[in-house]
């Protein structure tokens, strides 16, 4: 299960992690976060893109780390 609260990707750049909802014909997991920057704009994803890992320079790294359940704004 997914934790609300601000996870960094693997970038660099930091989001809140709103909640989790379904999407409306398929029922799959959709993860609903704000990016901490810029326009703070609204996205989805699905969860199970934020909760794998990839190949990055060379090692395998989490494509979003957990920070804190505070929120920032």
């Amino acid at each position: 299960m997914l934790k609300k609260g601000i996870y960094q990707h693997f970038k660099g750049k930091r989001y809140e992690l709103i909640g989790v909802a379904k999407h409306s014909e398929t029922l799959e997991e959709m993860v609903v976060y704000r990016a901490l920057y810029d326009n703070m704009e609204l996205w989805v994803r699905p969860a199970a893109m934020w909760e794998e890992t990839l190949e990055h320079n060379g090692e395998i790294v989490q494509r979003f780390t957990f920070i804190t359940d505070k929120s920032c704004i």
